[in-house]
């Protein structure tokens, strides 16, 4: 079976940095899969993803979220900031796969997941309304708040089988 994720770049957060951005993507892969591991400076934060710097309110997402003894849904639709996952304080995960990344032809979409087991656990589909191949990608947290100095953020690209 050939390996298909091949990792593209990592950063591990030195210090307190409120964002990270994955730039100069190669277009050479079918997806991308984004990997975040560590905490911030604040609890309960949501991962907030942007495409290409594109700051305006170009984004839709639908999310479903759990607590350990209850759980919601909500939906946000023409967003600048879209959620993408969950971060607190403490060891936490998040993975974002970002379909069709490259393709000129159709708009992007994403799945997430946010694990920050102290708070929540999220689950994401969004909606990037563009047909511009995602170039570079931009991380940050909704509550400003910093990623701690153990965060590691790591991007893949998958290849075709």
């Amino acid at each position: 079976m050939p390996i298909t994720y091949e990792p593209i770049a990592t950063t591990t957060a030195s210090g307190s940095v409120s964002s990270i951005t994955f730039s100069s993507i190669s277009s050479s892969y079918t997806d991308l899969v984004i990997v975040i591991n560590g905490g911030t400076a604040g609890s309960d934060n949501s991962i907030i993803i942007r495409f290409n710097s594109d700051t305006g309110g170009n984004y839709s997402y639908t999310a479903i979220d759990g607590n350990g003894s209850s759980a919601s849904s909500y939906r946000e639709s023409n967003v600048s900031e879209p959620q993408a996952g969950s971060m607190s304080t403490g060891n936490n995960t998040s993975l974002i796969n970002i379909m069709n990344y490259s393709n000129t032809t159709t708009y992007k979409t994403y799945v997430a997941r946010g694990n920050a087991p102290a708070h929540r656990v999220r689950a994401f589909v969004g909606l990037w309304r563009n047909t511009a191949a995602i170039t570079s990608v931009t991380i940050f947290n909704n509550a400003a708040s910093n990623f701690t100095n153990v965060t590691t953020f790591t991007l893949y690209g998958i290849k075709s089988a």
